[in-house]
């Protein structure tokens, strides 16, 4: 009894879900086209009436696969935002079936389009998508630069370093801090100099980045080039290279800023006090003493507690 019964629901389940599956491939691609825009108005809708059928008819898109892929690149011409995230949602759930004609898009003439397929294909993360990435890494557009050189550290394919690297000289700053951010994502040591370089940067997301990005790198390589770096450095690239070394912190790192504290340059000796104070607030390697004999300036002594006090609640912070 139990069988026959396990067998109607089997059919129960199975068979409307076969006639569907015929019925998806026997449509003509204007029957298909007309399913998918009727149920990308679902997906992509923000009224009250459709909100229980989101969900669903994202799935239902995602579940005809490669089939619904160029239309939905089609798409990518929207100026809705709603609409542009659900087209990379559903094509970061059929994933890598989408590979072939995503990559195919990125010779399409709209650079819009283009830029959006790069950021899909960065979410999808598949590594066959980056050489075809960097094929765009250079293309006219700044903002296709942007995504691409995104995609290729959201991917973290070491075959990205070259491109990522030939970023760091781009003529705009928000790709330059892609190329920061990714080059954080990179396990490459190749990029330590130029990230390094990269604290001097004019742009202010690009330095900024740099500091999170170096913090991911081997600490013995990275200690040795800030170290390097702060024999000429001045200005913000010097200050962004102590306040790494305080985000380091080890016997090394706090070495490197006791020499920059008896450096004589009155901006190194603020900056690498402060940076001391962010690392050790609590004075367990006993450079506060020192701190507060080199700085007599009542604005500097400012800065350093104000430090010290931020960094005791976890705050700290410097640009």
């Amino acid at each position: 009894m139990k069988i026959e019964i396990f067998i109607v629901v089997m059919s129960l389940i199975i068979v409307p879900a076969l006639t569907l599956a015929a019925a998806e491939s026997n449509r003509t691609p204007v029957q298909l086209q007309k399913r998918i825009d009727s149920i990308f108005v679902m997906a992509s809708s923000g009224e009250l009436k459709y909100r229980d059928q989101v969900d669903p008819a994202i799935e239902s898109l995602a579940k005809l696969g490669a089939k619904a892929v160029p239309s939905l690149i089609d798409k990518f011409t929207t100026k809705s935002a709603r609409e542009r995230l659900t087209i990379i949602k559903i094509l970061k759930k059929i994933g890598s079936p989408a590979l072939p004609d995503l990559i195919d898009a990125l010779s399409r003439p709209e650079w819009l389009v283009v830029k959006r397929v790069c950021w899909t294909l960065g979410d999808i993360s598949d590594s066959a998508a980056v050489l075809p990435l960097t094929s765009v890494a250079s293309h006219d557009n700044w903002q296709v630069r942007e995504y691409s050189i995104r995609a290729l550290g959201m991917i973290g394919d070491l075959r990205a370093v070259a491109a990522v690297i030939s970023s760091f000289n781009d003529s705009v700053g928000q790709v330059r801090k892609a190329a920061v951010v990714s080059a954080g994502q990179l396990n490459s040591a190749e990029t330590i100099s130029y990230l390094v370089q990269m604290l001097g940067d004019s742009y202010y997301g690009a330095r900024l980045s740099a500091v999170e990005a170096l913090i991911t790198k081997d600490t013995s390589r990275l200690l040795a080039q800030l170290k390097e770096a702060l024999n000429s450095a001045s200005g913000l690239k010097a200050k962004l290279a102590m306040k790494v070394l305080g985000k380091i912190g080890n016997d090394e790192a706090m070495d490197i800023l006791s020499e920059q504290l008896n450096s004589g340059n009155r901006q190194k000796v603020v900056d690498a006090a402060i940076a001391i104070m962010s690392a050790d607030p609590q004075d367990i390697c006993g450079y506060h003493e020192s701190i507060f004999e080199k700085v007599k300036d009542r604005l500097a002594l400012l800065k350093i507690e104000s430090a010290r006090a931020s960094a005791g609640d976890g705050t700290y912070s410097a640009n």
